[in-house]
């Protein structure tokens, strides 16, 4: 097949399955065409190409197929093609003849797995997605920016990826994964890139969330997930209930992995006031605070994290816990969704007014993203009788102020630079 042919073929077939001919909503006379222009065909308008014969003969091969019309400009035969039309009635042929199915069968068939992905997952992310999915087919409507209907193998891995990660309940690595769902280490790896765009845009708080931190939400690493504490704490280990570690001999704390986590027991000390979580591993290094357990959150927490505040929250649940975040758009959604996942009363901390204007040379524009985003959270936050004060004030002055600029780093700065920040900002 000559390659005109196909790729007028392909265009045709392509527009014929947008139309609503291919679904019999049509109410009024239409024509399926590919315009012959500049823009669609170039070569046919390039006087010193060769092509313009070739076109010629491809196109009328096609025709004496039945399976198009030539429309010649201005009715003269064999001049200049104005634009090919496809013959409705020649369809099957047509596709037949390019040895291609007919988007409804691959509609149909995806609807099959559709169907069988949602009685065998009753999970609540799989299920806004195949709904999302089943509406869009059900319509006509593309599903390209997740699935390819004429790829019912990947769809099946695509729904097999989501469905069985958000039903794991069992540790592992994303390897190991791999090999217990899809009998081979790659897979799972190679199905990320669309797994994590299904789970971020279906799951409320996820949106900016890295993919390692979604992954862990369902206890599934890269690497071993550590946790690091530091500050006025103990922990004891149930395989030697005797052997105490005092964290605040050490002065950068120490790291738990995700699986040791269950295995100690973290305590407080007589001096023990607060537990704080810190947003950024570098002011997690660098802050001090006295009488306080301070827990490296790394943006939005997973599991993990979660497992240890709430072990935490039972051996200390007269202390105050306290959160502390970058004071933008982000920071505060991160403390809205861990308020709201571990259900432990956290209070904002050095995340005020007070901060934004303190440190005001090290503020920074908010972009038009943080604008709109900012606009919904203080939606959201006025809805639920939360104080917004310290959005408000974002809001007015445009300002957005990260972790590392607040405190002791900051004051660290020279003069002469902190004024060139002021400048810059």
């Amino acid at each position: 097949m000559a390659g005109y042919e196909t790729k007028v073929m392909n265009s045709l077939l392509d527009s014929y399955e947008r139309s609503l001919l291919s679904q019999g909503k049509n109410k009024v006379a239409v024509h399926i065409s590919f315009p012959f222009t500049r823009k669609n065909l170039p070569e046919y308008f390039n006087e010193s190409s060769l092509a313009y014969e070739e076109i010629h003969g491809s196109m009328k091969a096609l025709e004496e197929k039945g399976m198009v019309k030539i429309v010649w400009r201005n009715g003269k035969k064999d001049h200049i093609i104005e634009k090919v039309l496809l013959r409705e009635e020649q369809v099957e042929a047509a596709y037949a003849y390019m040895k291609r199915s007919p988007r409804s069968d691959s509609v149909q068939e995806q609807q099959i797995l559709l169907e069988e992905a949602k009685a065998k997952y009753e999970t609540p992310v799989l299920q806004a997605f195949l709904a999302y999915i089943e509406k869009r087919l059900e319509e006509g409507r593309s599903v390209k920016e997740f699935l390819d209907i004429t790829d019912p193998g990947r769809t099946r891995k695509i729904l097999k990826a989501v469905g069985e990660l958000e039903k794991n309940r069992e540790g592992c690595y994303i390897r190991e994964f791999s090999i217990r769902h899809f009998g081979d280490s790659k897979t799972f790896q190679s199905l990320l890139g669309i797994v994590g765009k299904i789970l971020r845009r279906f799951s409320e708080g996820w949106e900016d969330m890295e993919l390692s931190g979604i992954l862990a939400e369902y206890l599934v690493y890269q690497t071993p997930d550590y946790v690091y504490i530091k500050g006025e704490g103990r922990i004891a280990f149930d395989k030697d209930p005797g052997c105490l570690v005092d964290l605040a001999c050490l002065e950068q704390g120490i790291g738990l992995s995700g699986e040791d986590i269950g295995k100690v027991r973290i305590m407080g000390k007589a001096g023990t006031r607060k537990v704080l979580t810190i947003e950024n591993l570098t002011t997690f290094f660098s802050w001090k605070e006295e009488n306080c357990l301070m827990v490296y959150l790394g943006g939005y927490h997973n599991s993990v994290r979660r497992k240890l505040l709430e072990i935490l929250y039972r051996e200390l649940p007269d202390a105050e816990y306290l959160h502390f975040g970058d004071i933008d758009v982000g920071g505060f959604e991160i403390y809205r969704d861990l308020c709201r996942k571990t259900g432990i009363p956290f209070k904002t901390y050095h995340m005020g007014i007070e901060e934004l204007e303190r440190y005001k040379r090290f503020t920074q524009p908010l972009t038009d993203n943080d604008r709109k985003r900012l606009e919904l959270l203080l939606e959201k936050s006025k809805k639920n009788g939360e104080d917004t004060r310290v959005l408000q004030y974002m809001k007015e002055t445009g300002r957005k102020l990260e972790q590392e600029a607040v405190g002791a780093l900051a004051d660290q700065v020279p003069e002469e630079i902190r004024g060139q920040v002021a400048d810059l900002s």
